[in-house]
């Protein structure tokens, strides 16, 4: 069944725009994301790490955490120092995402959620620098996002994707299988409509929109391919939705994988096993990490 088209989705999409202080903030953070690192402000970026009480305590977290070898980073200053100001959009923009969804209207744990974006985004900057990618950060940054449509799908159709996850975990199939089949769209099209609806930079608009049909991709193919590969290992190591994926897969026939390995040729002497090991050596503190980012705060009285 089809539960809007996508005119409708587009049309609720543009209504997003009415959520209190959400594009102020992404506006300027989209901006600043299509500069160099060099021609960013850094007291703008400071200014914007402190619209809100929780984001300065949330870079602390991350810069101090074991898995960017950072310790004793005390001040939002030498946090975003440390981190770089790369990293510190990609903190923002996450947790400004995040206040997008109210907790009633999350189709699934809002955790779940954060642990596949986080952990996607890692293992791409991984993978990228595996390969020689050029640009790590960007890498990073199309990992947290490449769901973005997951996002709009549960604020437009908040039953209906709930119906998805059910319908996908009871099948064990991929989330966008479920989603075409009940909803007509997948949240790759949802996500496309807003990326490009808040000016996001081509390439991350092009994994949003590309990275379960990568055939789809008009440009940016290796980074769409990279997003590709680390978000599915990372739902094959218990950094999915929340439910198996009956789905076996074969990195060296994955289309993503061939990309990949057409462009960069070092690819063919990694040791898959290895480097499946240590994705899943990070599992555990990527949990810690999320929980201390994303978990909502308990206020004492």
């Amino acid at each position: 069944m089809k539960v809007f088209t996508l005119d409708q989705v587009r049309a609720k999409v543009k209504a997003l725009d009415a959520i209190p202080s959400i594009p102020t903030v992404i506006q300027p953070l989209s901006a600043m994301l299509s500069q160099p690192p060099e021609q960013v402000n850094l007291e703008k970026m400071l200014k914007l790490a402190a619209c809100d009480s929780t984001i300065t305590a949330q870079c602390l977290r991350m810069a101090n955490s074991p898995l960017f070898g950072r310790r004793k980073t005390e001040t939002l200053r030498s946090a975003v120092l440390a981190l770089g100001m790369k990293r510190v959009e990609s903190i923002l923009m996450g947790c400004c995402l995040n206040k997008m969804v109210p907790p009633d209207k999350w189709a699934f744990d809002s955790l779940t959620f954060w642990r596949h974006s986080l952990g996607c985004a890692l293992l791409s900057q991984k993978l990228a620098k595996l390969i020689g990618y050029p640009e790590g950060d960007k890498a990073y940054l199309a990992g947290l996002l490449h769901d973005l449509g997951i996002l709009v799908n549960t604020l437009i159709c908040t039953e209906a994707l709930r119906e998805c996850i059910r319908d996908a975990a009871q099948k064990q199939v991929p989330l966008d299988v479920a989603e075409q089949e009940h909803l007509g769209f997948t949240h790759c099209q949802s996500g496309r409509i807003l990326a490009e609806q808040w000016s996001f930079p081509p390439d991350i608009v092009e994994v949003v929109a590309c990275h379960h049909t990568l055939g789809s991709a008009t440009h940016a193919h290796d980074l769409v391919a990279l997003v590709h590969v680390s978000d599915l290992l990372c739902r094959m190591r218990d950094l999915g939705y929340g439910y198996y994926e009956a789905v076996g897969v074969d990195l060296t026939a994955d289309p993503g994988w061939k990309i990949l390995l057409a462009q960069y040729p070092v690819l063919a002497k990694t040791d898959i096993a290895r480097f499946t090991m240590d994705i899943d050596d990070s599992m555990e503190e990527i949990t810690l990490l999320v929980d201390a980012v994303f978990k909502p705060q308990v206020a004492h009285v």
